[in-house]
């Protein structure tokens, strides 16, 4: 049982050999026997065999060239036609040998087939067999063969120049998501294959034309050589050799030329197909008959034809019939098709209202960060229309994401016809921060504050910074440049504008499910620091509010390590997240005043009067730690004058040119800070706690006192 299963593998391996042996040599060794019967001696039963074939050959590419849905689907074509074109001319030149050798004995000489062409075909009449194939070759070669030429070669022209555009719209449909890679390499295939398949077509019908030619030469050949062989070396009369050596070579050009004919045809057939996936069958049928018009128009112009006296009437008014009869059947068709679509839309219609059923897809939720655009402005966000809006996004909320230390939630675009045309509006949590109106078609050219001249535009304002502005036409833009202005494009407005409010509330971004990320990612490296934070010490609750509290306060949360470290510390003591944050920003002091002195190794501060502070601590403490908590105890004239103090320094620092740094104490900071915000755009508060050991501070100015240049 063994031995035999092994011997039955070892005949299917060699089953398996012998397959792809004659694969591979197949095709090579049928080309070798085509060219070689231009040289043997070929008996007139296999001629009759392998001109049975050629016809065949030629029959069946044709009616592949008719069922053909795409162009593309025969590819093989311009090798096929190739191959039975030279198996043809090889059958020509074998015919020609036995013609000449053997003519003399008479029609049958050459085969049954040359003989049936010859005799039958034409009735035995050289006369009409010279008709009928000047006749073929003049279908073949002047009306197909040339048309089919003229159209593979403006074809192939213009498949190779738009080449370069089809492949920039694969691209652009991959950039912009329509497709996959898989199906953008497909389509770049397909577009080097139709290029490869019309240019080969442009090559491929030039076979046929020379085929068309080689017919004609090789008919006047035999002809005149049939005559002279015929009355030199066999002593036939000068009618029987015409007669017998023209049969014979009718016989044979017309064997011959039905093939080429089946060819030149189906070489036409698929030149002048569509690129598409189409039936050729039913598409005529459909271009032709699809408009009812045309056929009663015709149906009328054949029955007037029919009706004159002395025209064929039957053939005229049957047809007239028919093409009215046909024309009757399309608009009822088209009409009950139109009555078909209307109650399947009802249906459908009446379907979706009593299966459509209120749910929580309904629920229109609030977008972290959202942008609406006039409709003016979608030309912005639209890549296929230059728009770069989206990128500058991207650059954004890149940018802010390094800066702040966890992940900016994506801008959600959208366009509201509400809006005016030239409108956008910037919403976080639904709410409406900022809106303002632009031109996307012109430049903003910024007044930075000192410019030398005016510009011709629009005046406005910068919506990002509220600075004074000019909208112009983008080939102004050097000189705006040259005089002194910032200049930017509409889409850099938007994505500055979304920046900064972006930045001035960077804590209302920060909820659990990014606390939680943060907490995650530092929990793959230091996974004992995080284990014990939440929610053993802290809930993840206060642990969002301290981070919110550091980024309120302008202060990155990129070092997550010793903001846990300092909460694990302090967690345990208390869960107060003012306290909490305090310990936080005391650890991460280097952090802070390296971002403020941008590496300068002095720091300039403003600080208050000991008396004010004096005053300002006792307030507080009388007040109670509730007042303190929202900046109130403090008496209204007081708190009025202090926070014009405060602005006037934060402008004085501004003019300077140095940060403007408020340095107070530990129990004030917090409350110092809240005015601050409300007072200036900019001024940071820092306790003495959290200014490093090594840094070195100097007080510019003292509020409540006089100014102080001393250093410390």
């Amino acid at each position: 049982m063994a031995s035999g299963a092994a011997k039955l593998n070892n005949l299917k391996g060699l089953a398996q050999a012998n397959s792809h042996l004659i694969k591979g040599f197949g095709t090579p060794l049928a080309v070798m026997a085509i060219l070689a019967m231009v040289v043997l001696p070929i008996p007139p039963f296999l001629l009759d065999v392998l001109f049975s074939f050629s016809i065949t050959l030629s029959l069946v590419v044709m009616l592949v060239a008719v069922y053909t849905q795409r162009p593309l689907d025969f590819a093989a074509f311009p090798t096929v036609l190739l191959i039975a074109t030279v198996l043809r001319l090889s059958l020509n030149v074998a015919s020609t040998r036995v013609v000449l050798l053997n003519g003399h004995e008479g029609p049958g000489a050459a085969g049954s087939v040359i003989e049936a062409f010859g005799s039958v075909v034409i009735g035995g009449n050289y006369t009409v067999g010279l008709v009928v194939f000047a006749i073929l070759v003049i279908i073949n070669f002047i009306v197909i063969t040339k048309g089919a030429g003229r159209i593979s070669e403006v074809t192939a022209r213009f498949t190779l120049d738009a080449m370069p555009g089809k492949q920039m719209a694969i691209d652009a449909d991959l950039n912009a998501g329509l497709i996959n890679q898989e199906e953008a390499k497909a389509r770049r295939s397909d577009v080097t294959r139709e290029a490869d398949f019309y240019g080969s077509m442009d090559g491929a019908s030039k076979f046929v034309k020379g085929d068309a030619i080689a017919g004609i030469l090789i008919l006047l050949i035999n002809v005149v050589g049939g005559f002279l062989i015929g009355m030199i070396q066999h002593n036939l009369s000068f009618g029987q050799a015409i007669e017998v050596y023209t049969l014979l070579t009718i016989g044979d050009g017309l064997v011959a030329q039905i093939p080429a004919l089946l060819l030149s045809v189906a070489t036409a057939i698929i030149i002048t197909r569509e690129n598409d996936t189409k039936d050729m069958g039913d598409a005529v049928v459909f271009q032709l008959i699809n408009n009812p018009k045309v056929l009663v128009i015709s149906s009328a112009v054949l029955f007037a034809m029919g009706v004159i006296p002395g025209m064929p009437h039957f053939a005229f008014l049957s047809m007239s019939a028919v093409l009215a009869g046909a024309a009757y059947y399309k608009m009822r068709h088209a009409e009950s098709q139109e009555t078909e679509q209307v109650e399947q839309q009802q249906q459908e219609q009446q379907q979706q209202l009593a299966q459509k059923e209120l749910s929580w897809d309904d629920v229109r939720h609030v977008d972290t960060l959202g942008l609406e655009v006039g409709y003016r402005l979608i030309p912005l966000v639209d890549r296929s229309q230059g728009g770069e809006l989206l990128s500058r996004i991207k650059g954004v909320r890149k940018k802010q994401s390094q800066e702040f230390g966890f992940l900016v939630p994506a801008v959600h675009i959208r366009d509201n016809l509400d809006l005016g045309p030239n409108s956008y509006r910037i919403t976080l949590m639904g709410v409406t921060m900022g809106e303002a109106e632009i031109r996307h078609d012109c430049e903003l050219a910024i007044n930075p504050g000192q410019v030398f001249g005016e510009l011709e535009g629009e005046k406005t304002t910068d919506p990002a910074f509220g600075l004074e502005a000019v909208w112009i036409r983008p080939e102004q833009r050097d000189n705006a440049q040259t005089m002194g202005y910032t200049v930017v494009d509409a889409a850099t407005v938007v994505a500055t504008h979304l920046s900064q409010i972006v930045t001035n509330h960077a804590s209302q971004l920060l909820g659990h499910e990014e606390a939680q990320e943060l907490l995650d990612r530092l929990g793959r490296s230091h996974p004992k620091l995080v284990e014990g934070l939440v929610p053993d010490l802290l809930s993840l609750g206060n642990f969002v509010k301290v981070l919110q509290n550091l980024l309120d306060e302008g202060i990155a949360i990129r070092d997550m390590r010793t903001i846990v470290q300092t909460l694990v510390e302090y967690a345990g003591r208390t869960q107060d997240t003012d306290v909490l944050t305090a310990a936080v920003r005391i650890s991460l002091r280097r952090l802070i005043v390296q971002d403020i002195s941008e590496g300068q190794q002095e720091l300039p501060v403003i600080t208050l009067a000991p008396e004010l502070e004096q005053m300002l601590h006792q307030s507080l403490q009388a007040a109670g730690n509730e007042a303190e908590q929202q900046g109130a105890g403090i008496e209204p004239g007081l708190a009025e004058r202090l926070q014009q103090s405060l602005k006037d320094v934060h402008q004085q620092q501004e003019m300077n040119g140095e940060p403007s740094v408020l340095l107070t104490s530990g129990l004030l900071r917090s409350t110092m800070a809240r005015f601050a915000r409300h007072a200036t755009d900019g001024m940071r508060v820092l306790s003495y706690q959290e200014i490093p050991d090594d840094k070195q501070i100097r007080i510019v100015s003292s509020i409540g006192g006089q100014q102080q240049p001393a250093a410390q």
